[in-house]
């Protein structure tokens, strides 16, 4: 049986789901009726009043055209709410608030520096410290936004997550040795996790510095989607062609990666040269 992935019951987007829920039961309409009326499937409108699903700004304004603001709720502020939640860039928010919460299997490669999920708290802050122009309250929100996306780990029945990242990681000096000491101890007990793969890539792996991305596999038979990164905008995507082409980089990568206890040597090692 499937796991569900734990939501925080105080999200504006849980919230957004019941309502829609409550109000759609008082006005005895199917999940089938509304969702010809939002221009969607009915399984969409279901993965909408669990959660599952970021509404629209769309969907908003057309739930507020179906219940006329019954009861005072307001499916458009709602979604502002969604929307505003700090620490995730725009363009990211899909990701972190619709795609990780759900997805089965996480593959990752990162040729700079210790993937997201697995960051500390310290190595994230010394990260986002040097960001262009990043004042010290975005800084935090960035943080607080990391640390949350980490909890899809703590899941009863969390997904697998499978990394690769470049050797020289381990090597670059994020924050000092005390930040640095801390993050490889990290990985070292993420290691020990039972669905958390950790595998240390050759540094001459020239597939691999055309840049970081993320292979997110999801349940019921969707496609998978794929983030790949850039400075300025990631790209979220299901095209085919693109998710293909992904994964062809990724076993190509793949080919220069240590064996997991080799991998776990590695970074035992590395980890020695900080203290």
């Amino acid at each position: 049986m499937e796991a569900v992935p734990s939501i925080n019951p105080d999200s504006p987007r849980v919230r957004f789901g019941a309502e829609m829920r409550r109000l759609r039961e008082a006005a005895e309409l199917s999940q089938a009726a509304v969702a010809a009326r939002l221009g969607c499937t009915q399984t969409q409108v279901s993965r909408l009043e669990k959660a599952n699903r970021t509404p629209s700004r769309s969907d908003a304004e057309r739930l507020d055209l179906l219940f006329a603001a019954s009861e005072g709720v307001s499916f458009a502020r709602l979604y502002e709410r969604i929307v505003a939640q700090p620490g995730n860039p725009p363009w990211f928010r899909s990701w972190a608030e619709e795609i990780e919460p759900t997805l089965l299997v996480l593959r990752s490669w990162d040729p700079l520096l210790v993937p997201g999920l697995l960051q500390t708290e310290a190595y994230a802050r010394h990260i986002f410290l040097m960001e262009p122009r990043a004042t010290p309250e975005e800084v935090e929100q960035r943080v607080e936004a990391r640390m949350r996306r980490q909890r899809i780990l703590d899941r009863a029945q969390p997904p697998l997550v499978s990394v690769l990242f470049d050797a020289g990681v381990l090597r670059r000096r994020v924050g000092g040795p005390e930040v640095m000491c801390g993050q490889l101890d990290r990985l070292l007990e993420l290691a020990t996790h039972p669905s958390v793969f950790i595998q240390v890539v050759n540094p001459d792996c020239l597939p691999g510095l055309a840049g970081p991305f993320m292979i997110a596999k999801l349940p019921h038979g969707q496609p998978d989607v794929i983030s790949s990164d850039a400075p300025a905008q990631a790209q979220i995507t299901a095209d085919p062609d693109i998710v293909a082409a992904i994964w062809e980089r990724y076993e190509a990568i793949r080919l220069w990666a240590y064996p997991e206890r080799e991998s776990l040597r590695i970074i035992e090692e590395v980890r020695r040269e900080w203290t």
